[in-house]
C-alpha cells in the first residue's frame, strides 16, 4: 500500500502524508465532498478535483496490484519465475505492461510453436539463428521425423521442420515484452490511422452521408482528436468505414516493411546473404504480417477509443458541471411552454416555491392556428398566479412559441402588469422524467405530457434541483456519450452531480427525494426516510434533529449536516455551510466579541477583527477556522452566478432568417474541445470553432466559454440546406502586432485543418472557410 500511495504523491504532485490521509478517509466511509470541504488539515487542503483523482487512481493501482500478485503465482506455480522476471513484474507501471510480461507464461492452448518446440526443434531454431552461416536445409534433415506424431503434427519433411523454426522464433519474438512496446510507441507517434467507405456502400446513402469526412482519411495515430476517433469507431461499427492502423510509409513488393526493419534491428540481425539469412527475413516478416501487426492494431485502438473517451466524459462532465451550475431564477413564479404543434402547446405554472398551481393546453399553431384564444388564456394564467417568468423548451416549434410568448408579454405590458421575461430553455431529458416514477410520484393526477412543462418551468428556478431528477445521460450535453464505457461515464457523472450538489447546499426542508440522495453521505432510502420524518413531524428546526430520523446515525450525520440547510430555524448557523462540530468553536469567538451569533453573522467589519490562530486547536487548525470565518462573513451564500436572459432578434425564428454578417446574441449549448455548440433560437445550434473563440491562441473550447454562458456572434456561414451554421465570437478587429491568428507559437500547427486527411492540408489563416466550417458542423449530427 505504500508504494500506491507514493505513486500517487508523486501523479499528483503532493505529499505522501496527504494522500495517506485522503486514502484513510475514503477507507473510512468519507465522501469527497465532506473531505474537500471539512478534511482540509488532515489532507493539507487537497480540493474534490485532486480526490476525484486520487479516487480514481487508488481504484486503478489496487486492480493492478492484485492482477500483478495473480500473476506472480501462476508463473511460480510453473516454476518459471526468475528473480529477473520477478524484479520486471513488480516494476510494471501499467496493466498492459504487465499482460506483456505475462504473455509467454499465460496458459493458452497449444500454439503451433509449442508443438514444434515439443517435437525437439527448437535447437535447430537456436542454432540457425546464432549462426546464420549454417545452410538451413542441411541442419533440418537430422530433425526430419520418420512418421507423423500422435496428435497428427508433421514434421516429416524438410520444408515442414523449417515451417517449426519458423513458427518458434517467430513465437518467441512476438512475445518478447521489449519488443512489443516498443513497436507499440514507435506506431503509436508515427503509424496512421486510415479509415475509408466500406466495399458496397453508397457514399449518397443519408446514414451513410453523414460520415462523408472519413471516407478518405489518415491521420497520425498519436494525434487524433476524441471526436474525430470516436466518429470513425461508431462508422466502423456500423459497418460504415472500414478502419485500420497503417505504417508511416507503405513499402515496395517484395520488400520488407519498416516495422520488420525495426523488429530486426531490435534483434540485432541484419541481411547479409548467408545461408540462413533468407529463412531468418521469413521469420521475422512472419512475425509481423501474423503475430504483431494485428494485436499491436487492436491494441493501439483500444488504446485510442480509451483516450478519447476519457476526453468524451471529461466533456460531458464539464458542460454536466456547467448546467447543474447555471444560474438560478430563484423565488419567481415561472409559467412553462413545452411547445408542441397538432399536440398543442403545454402550459404548467410553478409558484415561488416550485409547486404546480396550474396546467392547461393550448393550440396556436397548425392545424387550429387559435393564436387569440391561446394568449387570452396564457394571459389569464399570468394575471391569476402573478407569472414573473415564461420558460420556453427548445424543441419541435420552440421558435414559434417563443413568438407567442412575445405577443403576450406586450399585451400584458399594454394592460398594465409588471414586466414579464421569456427565457428558451433545454428540454433534454424532459421526457425522461416526465413518465418517471418519481415524477408520478411528485405529480400523480397531471398528464404525463404536461409534467414535462412543469419540469421546464422548474429548470428556470432552480436548474440543480430540476435536473438531478434526471439521469445524467438524458441531459444531453455530451459528445458520442452512447459510444464511450457507460460505467465509467456514469460513475463520473454521479461525481459531478455530487460535487456540484454539496457545493451549493440543499434546503433540508424543501429538498426533493433525488437532491437529497446526492447529499454527501446519504443513500437513497435514507433521503426517503428525511423526507418521511418532514411530512410526518413538518419542518426540520434544527440539524440535530436529523439524529431522530430512523437509519440515519452518527456517521451519516458527520458527512451530511454540513450539506443541509435550514432557513429560520432556531440556530442561525444552521443555514450556513458551518459543520455543526464546530459549532463549539463559533461560541468561543462569540464569547470574544461580547455579541449573539445573528449579530455577527454578515458584518464583515467585525469579523474581521478575529483572528484565526486564536481559536485553532489540535482537532481545528487555522484552515478551518478561517472557512468558518467566511461562512459567517457570507452566510447561506449561493456559488452559482446571478441570472440573467438572453434576448433573441426579433425576424429571426428559422435558418433561413440568418444572413452572413448579422450579429446576434445566443447561449452555449454544448462544448467541445475543438469549438461551441450556439442555441440562437432558429432550430439548429451554430458552430463555434475554437479558431474563432478568440484573436489568442485557444487550445480548448472550455478555456472561453462554458455551458449556458450568454455570448454575442457573427454568423460567417449559413447552409440551410444541410443545416450548417458556422459563427465567430470575434466580433472587433485583432488587435496589432499579435501573435498570428489560430497558429500555435510553441508547435507552428495550423489551427484550420479538416478532417479529412487533415494533417496533409493547410488552411490559410484569418476568418473559416467553408471545408472547415462544413467538416465540424457535421458533428452536430455526430456529437450526441
Amino acid at each position: 500500500m505504500q508504494s500506491i500511495v507514493r505513486q500517487i504523491a508523486a501523479e499528483l504532485k503532493v505529499g505522501e502524508n496527504q494522500v495517506q490521509q485522503a486514502v484513510d478517509l475514503l477507507g473510512s466511509g468519507a465522501t469527497v465532498p465532506f473531505i474537500a470541504r471539512y478534511r482540509k488539515e488532515a489532507t493539507g487542503g487537497l480540493d474534490d478535483v485532486h480526490l476525484r483523482e486520487l479516487e480514481v487512481r487508488l481504484a486503478y493501482l489496487r486492480e493492478l496490484h492484485d492482477r500483478r500478485e495473480a500473476v506472480l503465482k501462476s508463473i511460480e506455480e510453473q516454476g518459471k519465475l526468475t528473480p529477473e522476471l520477478r524484479a520486471a513484474i513488480e516494476a510494471a507501471p501499467t496493466k498492459q505492461e504487465l499482460e506483456d510480461l505475462y504473455l509467454p507464461y499465460k496458459p493458452r492452448r497449444r500454439t503451433k510453436g509449442q508443438i514444434a518446440r515439443e517435437a525437439g526443434i527448437e535447437p535447430l531454431a537456436d542454432r540457425l539463428f546464432a549462426d546464420p552461416t549454417l545452410d538451413p536445409q542441411q541442419e533440418a534433415q537430422a530433425f526430419v521425423k520418420a512418421e507423423k506424431g500422435e496428435g497428427g503434427e508433421d514434421f516429416t519433411t524438410v520444408a515442414a521442420v523449417l515451417d517449426g523454426v519458423r513458427d518458434i522464433l517467430s513465437e518467441r519474438w512476438a512475445e518478447d515484452p521489449a519488443l512489443v512496446q516498443q513497436l507499440r510507441e514507435w506506431l503509436w507517434a508515427e503509424g496512421l490511422f486510415k479509415s475509408k467507405l466500406a466495399s458496397g456502400k453508397d457514399e449518397n446513402h443519408p446514414d451513410n452521408a453523414k460520415f462523408r469526412d472519413y471516407f478518405d482519411y489518415d491521420e497520425p495515430i498519436g494525434r487524433v482528436p476524441s471526436h474525430r476517433a470516436l466518429a470513425v469507431f461508431r462508422g466502423r461499427q456500423l459497418e460504415i468505414l472500414d478502419a485500420k492502423l497503417v505504417l508511416p510509409v507503405e513499402p515496395e513488393p517484395g520488400k520488407p516493411s519498416v516495422a520488420e526493419g525495426r523488429i530486426a534491428l531490435h534483434l540485432g540481425w541484419s541481411h547479409a546473404g548467408r545461408p540462413a539469412d533468407d529463412l531468418i527475413r521469413k521469420c521475422v516478416a512472419w512475425t509481423w504480417r501474423v503475430k504483431l501487426s494485428l494485436s499491436t492494431e487492436r491494441d493501439l485502438f483500444t488504446r485510442l477509443r480509451e483516450d478519447a473517451e476519457k476526453v468524451a466524459i471529461k466533456v460531458f462532465a464539464d458542460n454536466l458541471r456547467d448546467l447543474l451550475l447555471a444560474a438560478p431564477a430563484g423565488a419567481r413564479v415561472v409559467m412553462g411552454l413545452d411547445p408542441g404543434i397538432r399536440t398543442g402547446v403545454k402550459v404548467a405554472v410553478v409558484d415561488a416555491t416550485g409547486k404546480l398551481v396550474d396546467t392547461s393546453t393550448v393550440y396556436p399553431h397548425e392545424p387550429r392556428r387559435d393564436w387569440e384564444g391561446s394568449l387570452y388564456t396564457l394571459a389569464k394564467l399570468c394575471e391569476k398566479h402573478g407569472v414573473n417568468l415564461i420558460a420556453i423548451g427548445n424543441g419541435t416549434a420552440s421558435r414559434e412559441t417563443d413568438k407567442l410568448a412575445a405577443d403576450l408579454i406586450k399585451r400584458l405590458a399594454t394592460a398594465g402588469m409588471a414586466d414579464i421575461q421569456k427565457v428558451v430553455v433545454s428540454e433534454a431529458g424532459a421526457s425522461v422524467y416526465s413518465a418517471s416514477e418519481f415524477a408520478s410520484q411528485e405529480m400523480p393526477d397531471v398528464d404525463v405530457s404536461l409534467r414535462g412543462a412543469a419540469s421546464i418551468a422548474r429548470r428556470l428556478q432552480d436548474p440543480l434541483a430540476e435536473l438531478v431528477k434526471i439521469d445524467p445521460k438524458s441531459i444531453g450535453v455530451g459528445q458520442y456519450q452512447h459510444d464511450v464505457n457507460q460505467g465509467e461515464l456514469a460513475r463520473t457523472l454521479g461525481a459531478v452531480v455530487e460535487d456540484c450538489v454539496n457545493a451549493v447546499g440543499v434546503d433540508l426542508n424543501t429538498a426533493s427525494v433525488p437532491l437529497l440522495s446526492r447529499v454527501s453521505g446519504l443513500s437513497p432510502s435514507v433521503a426517503k426516510a428525511v423526507v418521511r420524518w418532514r411530512e410526518a413531524h413538518g419542518a426540520f428546526k434544527s440539524r440535530q434533529q436529523l439524529m431522530e430520523v430512523g437509519g440515519l446515525g452518527a456517521k451519516t450525520f458527520e458527512q451530511s449536516a454540513g450539506f443541509l440547510r435550514i432557513r429560520e430555524g432556531d440556530n442561525p448557523l444552521d443555514m450556513t455551510g458551518v459543520h455543526p462540530e464546530t459549532y463549539p468553536v463559533v461560541q468561543r469567538m462569540l464569547d470574544q466579541l461580547g455579541k449573539p451569533v445573528r449579530e455577527v453573522m454578515g458584518r464583515g467589519e467585525l469579523i474581521k477583527t478575529i483572528k484565526p490562530e486564536r481559536f485553532a486547536d489540535d482537532r481545528f487548525g487555522a484552515i478551518t477556522v478561517k472557512d468558518i470565518l467566511v461562512e459567517l462573513e457570507k452566510p447561506g451564500r449561493d456559488p452559482r452566478p446571478d441570472f440573467k436572459v438572453a434576448r433573441f432578434n426579433d425576424g429571426v425564428e428559422d435558418i433561413a432568417d440568418l444572413r452572413e454578417g448579422m450579429v446576434l446574441e445566443g447561449t452555449v449549448s454544448n462544448v467541445a474541445a475543438f469549438g461551441a455548440f450556439i442555441d440562437l433560437g432558429v432550430h439548429q445550434d451554430g458552430l463555434v470553432h475554437v479558431s474563432q473563440l478568440s484573436h489568442k491562441f485557444v487550445n480548448d473550447a472550455r478555456e472561453v466559454v462554458k455551458t449556458g454562458d450568454i455570448v454575442k456572434v457573427k454568423v460567417l456561414e449559413v447552409d440551410p440546406a444541410r443545416k450548417r451554421i458556422s459563427l465567430t465570437m470575434k466580433l472587433a478587429e485583432a488587435p496589432q502586432g499579435g501573435r498570428r491568428e489560430g497558429r500555435d507559437a510553441r508547435s507552428g500547427d495550423n489551427r484550420y485543418q479538416a478532417p479529412g486527411r487533415g494533417h496533409k492540408q493547410q488552411q490559410p489563416a484569418g476568418p473559416m472557410n467553408t471545408a472547415m466550417a462544413g467538416a465540424f458542423a457535421k458533428l452536430q449530427g455526430l456529437r450526441k
